[in-house]
């Protein structure tokens, strides 16, 4: 961030999206996030912003800590300094290769950028890995070396915690930072995957959050933050991971009925869309 930051504006230009079509003339669209602009709840803005530019960012509180979602899909804790993210899947690409499934290796390194990119921006002085960072347990061998080089860079100076999760189980060979099964720092506990009977707080990753919204025969879907006042599930972050509809039965149970929001991304923003405006 940087010391003398631009003001933040909540106003968003309108703008109209060409889309082609295969042997059909060019047509204009709604553009995506102008019509979740259209639905999104607008909040007070909060003092935060005034000490700081968080241009794409959207202000959201878990068990009263305040939490600044990025529209990149990270989450940064303003109290500490510090960056939470989901879900990288690590060598996935390499992995499905193995199995027959041949994809273009490319998704680490393209990760791998995304995360330089915000850590860029944010400057934290710790970085937590909601777990699922390797896509399976001998993807930390298998990372090429400009991979490697670049995770530690980015480790350099600051502390780094892995959470573990159902593809990362055990930890990372040859690479520094902390492992957890979980961690409680203040009223937030840090986990991979989100229990239904859990402590308030719990921010988790591991269901790979989406939303979409549906109006007049117009349907966007992003992924999203799914968040109450008590959890936050972050989206996924790597480059090859899918996602699940937040009304998907995995979710049952971890928010009461529609009681929360879906702060969907877009390409510059986060939209905060109140549960009973999606689909």
């Amino acid at each position: 961030m940087s010391d003398s930051p631009t003001p933040y504006r909540w106003s968003l230009k309108a703008r109209q999206k060409s889309k082609r079509v295969l042997g059909e003339s060019k047509t204009l669209t709604l553009d995506d996030n102008l019509f979740m602009a259209q639905l999104q709840i607008q909040l007070p803005v909060p003092d935060l912003f005034a000490a700081a530019s968080y241009r794409g960012t959207c202000i959201h509180a878990v068990n009263g800590e305040e939490l600044v979602t990025d529209c990149s899909g990270i989450v940064y804790w303003p109290t500490h300094q510090m960056v939470l993210v989901a879900d990288l899947h690590l060598e996935k690409g390499a992995s499905l290769a193995r199995r027959g499934q041949l994809l273009p290796p490319y998704d680490t390194m393209t990760t791998l950028r995304r995360l330089k990119h915000s850590l860029d921006k944010w400057h934290p002085k710790s970085v937590i890995a909601l777990g699922d960072s390797f896509h399976d347990v001998e993807a930390s061998r298998r990372l090429p070396a400009q991979a490697r080089d670049s995770l530690n860079e980015m480790m350099r100076g600051r502390q780094w915690v892995w959470i573990t999760g159902n593809h990362d189980p055990e930890p990372p060979e040859n690479l520094g930072g902390e492992v957890f099964d979980e961690l409680r720092i203040d009223r937030l506990i840090l986990r991979h995957e989100p229990q239904r009977d859990g402590d308030a707080g719990e921010l988790a990753g591991h269901l790979h959050p989406k939303a979409r919204l549906m109006r007049r025969g117009r349907s966007v879907r992003r992924s999203c933050f799914a968040a109450s006042t008590t959890r936050m599930i972050l989206p996924s972050f790597g480059a090859y991971t899918g996602g699940l509809n937040v009304f998907d039965p995995a979710f049952d149970g971890l928010f009461d009925a529609r009681n929360f929001h879906a702060l969907m991304r877009g390409d510059e923003q986060v939209y905060r869309i109140a549960a009973a405006d999606l689909s």
